[in-house]
């Protein structure tokens, strides 16, 4: 089964949360015997800033980010059974998406990927005329980053022939318990690039919550921030590549986990961030959103806060031992109930079950 995934960037996370997502549920479906090429265009740097070189799994195409370089590989789609625009590619997106319906297989399956879906559905269900809207009764499938029964249930009224979350996971061969580095020694570490969605809830759940606790010490990683007025306890690391998220996880008491504005409201929508984390045996805080104990167990497998306040006072009262406890705990929940393989298993099933529907469809 050949997928021609045309995405922001598999190799680079610089700018590109999506990146430990798209690695590990593409790397379970190959291992289930899927030929995956996926599409990235040569933008914002982030060819730069590769966090991997090109795997054995998977072709990676890089193209020029110009109406050239988006014809050539659009021309590609139609060698494929599953042809996928992922949401946000960041160039082009509009032309990716009449791209993957014009020079697909007809007898292929074409999805749309959202790995933003409270957003994107906040902004197509204001524009009637938005390509995405517009496209959905041609697309096979919707599958989202995650975002529960209020996703399906927005995708479906706006016209989806399906959605269906696929959510973030762990891959255990990526993130995993390490040895602590000195210098991502903190109280507290938060990692998360500056975005706009994002910016007001670190404001109040990770400044805040320093800024009522200067005497533990927070280390701030993620690209954008650096010229952001912070307490003294505040350490700014930058960029933190993903080969160094393990460390960065194990090394402080406890790691912070604060939502995208949008997917906090609409719920069920963990973060790459919190498998992560708990795949390495952090201790994790994370924002209250709804849906939480779907995945961990608040209060025994991770710390929840309402605001800032309650961030400061959990790490002001959390002991080393009741840290470890809980990372412990974290680790065993999410490597028995929450890997890629389990996930790319569902997708599997899925996709070969649409995929056949698809083509008895056709030759009725």
């Amino acid at each position: 089964m050949r997928i021609a995934f045309y995405g922001s960037s598999l190799l680079s996370s610089y700018w590109n949360g999506a990146a430990t997502y798209y690695r590990g549920i593409l790397h379970a479906l190959a291992r289930r015997g899927y030929a995956i090429t996926f599409y990235e265009p040569d933008a914002f740097e982030r060819q730069n800033h590769r966090d991997i070189a090109p795997p054995d799994w998977c072709r990676v195409v890089v193209y020029p980010a110009t109406e050239a370089g988006l014809s050539e590989v659009l021309a590609q789609a139609g060698a494929a059974d599953i042809v996928v625009k992922a949401s946000g590619v960041g160039y082009g997106d509009a032309e990716l998406l009449a791209g993957v319906l014009a020079d697909g297989r007809s007898d292929a399956l074409r999805i749309f990927w959202d790995v933003d879906a409270p957003a994107t559905l906040r902004e197509i269900a204001a524009s009637p005329l938005h390509p995405l809207r517009q496209a959905l009764a041609e697309l096979d499938l919707v599958l989202t980053y995650g975002g529960g029964d209020p996703v399906v249930a927005g995708y479906g009224a706006l016209g989806a022939q399906a959605c269906v979350p696929v959510y973030n996971a762990l891959d255990p061969s990526t993130h995993h318990p390490d040895k602590p580095e000195p210098r991502f020694s903190a109280d507290l570490g938060f990692l998360g690039n500056r975005l706009p969605d994002r910016e007001a809830r670190v404001d109040e759940f990770f400044f805040k919550a320093a800024s009522l606790q200067l005497g533990q010490q927070f280390l701030l990683g993620g690209a954008g921030w650096d010229d952001k007025p912070c307490s003294p306890n505040i350490r700014k690391l930058g960029h933190v590549a993903t080969a160094q998220h393990n460390a960065f996880n194990v090394t402080p008491r406890a790691v912070l986990n604060i939502s995208r504005a949008d997917m906090a409201a609409m719920g069920f929508s963990p973060a790459t961030r919190v498998f992560e984390a708990a795949g390495a045996g952090a201790c994790l805080i994370t924002d209250a959103w709804t849906g939480i104990e779907l995945f961990l167990q608040p209060g025994e497998e991770i710390l929840v806060a309402r605001d800032g306040a309650d961030v400061a006072e959990i790490i002001g009262e959390l002991s080393a031992e009741r840290a470890r406890r809980i990372g412990e705990r974290a680790l065993a929940r999410v490597r028995r109930d929450h890997t890629y393989e389990d996930r790319a298993a569902a997708l599997d099933a899925l996709l070969r079950q649409r995929l056949a529907a698809k083509r008895r469809d056709m030759a009725a």
